[in-house]
């Protein structure tokens, strides 16, 4: 009888399996702990931080809990009663988990060697566009109207340089373990449909981000080496440069961000620079550690789901799946709201495996 060993490659199998799933649970929980005060106009730093202190929330380690009866200034977004602690059954659906869908059946469908214009294809062919905002919405209200890229990006669109195209950067990142160029290679081909400039700066980054923290030891070395994919003298890099700095020389979270806030005040809460530094502030505060990182993360406040899904995606992939804690995992019940045609209830197992299977190629 012969006795076989295993494959040195299966501990790593495993290991990228369970990195990956992280990712999109991250991605998920994260998303789902900022959507209820996702309007950083009304919900600032301060106003998230006395909701959590007269909801009895701090320090924040669950979903948020439910608003009092007479919420006054602490009136949640109206989806609220699926995203609160207790109530949460599945996900909800939102378009920070919609483009992750949409990015993965990109590849599937088109393979790495995708085009800009197949982007929007695929956008016109799977996405509502009443499920699209700002950038996305121009974009798709362009490509309808006959315009192909780089003019779907920069025709009537104002929100150039907002937050959008680094939603969409996950997939990327997740299909590029330990290869920061490559993701952002892809995800600059994707953010240039509706972004210039510092929003694909934005897209890039996070991209790299992900797939570094597939093999850095530490959320700074991978906030380091997403750095070097894009210009060092864009104002993003300058930005993230500037909240490393301040975390580095001992600064506290808070102040880090109050200094950041008078740095990049009047970009307005969705503009990706003053959001890369509520992100990179979450990671590096949080030293790795997920509920920490997510926390902080949404507590920070601007585009608050946003941040909160790449910083999860970003802790998630950094811990794995087995290392998230079960009060984040459980209540997403392994299912997927999404407004992606032919993907609604869709499993985030199923996900995870099927993104596996790309970056195995």
């Amino acid at each position: 009888m012969t006795s076989t060993t295993p494959a040195a490659t299966d501990s790593s199998d495993v290991d990228l399996a369970d990195r990956v799933h992280g990712g999109w649970l991250g991605r998920i929980a994260g998303n789902m702990l900022g959507k209820p005060v996702e309007r950083g106009d009304h919900w600032t730093r301060d106003r998230i931080h006395r909701y959590l202190e007269h909801t009895g929330a701090l320090p924040l380690t669950d979903y948020l809990p439910e608003p009092p009866d007479d919420p006054g200034e602490f009136e949640l977004r109206k989806e609220w009663p699926r995203c609160v602690r207790g109530r949460i059954h599945g996900s909800c659906r939102d378009d920070d988990v919609d483009y992750a869908v949409l990015g993965l059946h990109l590849l599937e469908t088109h393979g790495f060697a995708f085009s800009t214009e197949q982007v929007g294809d695929l956008w016109l062919l799977r996405l509502p566009y009443l499920q699209t905002f700002t950038a996305e919405r121009v974009a798709y209200r362009n490509l309808a109207n006959g315009l192909r890229p780089p003019l779907t990006a920069t025709y009537e669109n104002p929100y150039q340089e907002w937050i959008g195209a680094l939603i969409r950067a996950d997939v990327f990142g997740w299909t590029s373990p330990g290869d920061p160029r490559r993701a952002a290679s892809l995800a600059r081909r994707d953010a240039v449909l509706s972004h210039t400039g510092n929003g694909v700066y934005g897209a890039m980054w996070a991209a790299a981000l992900i797939a570094a923290a597939f093999t850095a030891p530490t959320p700074r070395e991978a906030v380091d080496t997403a750095l070097t994919v894009i210009p060092a003298s864009c104002r993003l890099s300058r930005t993230v440069r500037r909240v490393a700095s301040l975390h580095e020389a001992g600064l506290g979270w808070e102040d880090t961000l109050d200094t950041l806030a008078e740095e990049t005040a009047g970009l307005g809460w969705i503009h990706v620079v003053p959001n890369a530094a509520v992100l990179t502030a979450g990671l590096l505060y949080g030293e790795g550690d997920f509920t920490r990182t997510i926390a902080l993360t949404v507590r920070g406040g601007l585009d608050t789901d946003s941040n909160g899904a790449t910083a999860g995606s970003v802790a998630g992939v950094l811990c794995g799946a087995a290392a998230i804690p079960a009060q984040w995992r459980d209540p997403l019940e392994d299912r997927v709201s999404s407004a992606v045609f032919g993907f609604d209830g869709v499993r985030i197992s199923e996900l995870a495996s099927r993104t596996v299977a790309l970056a195995a190629q």
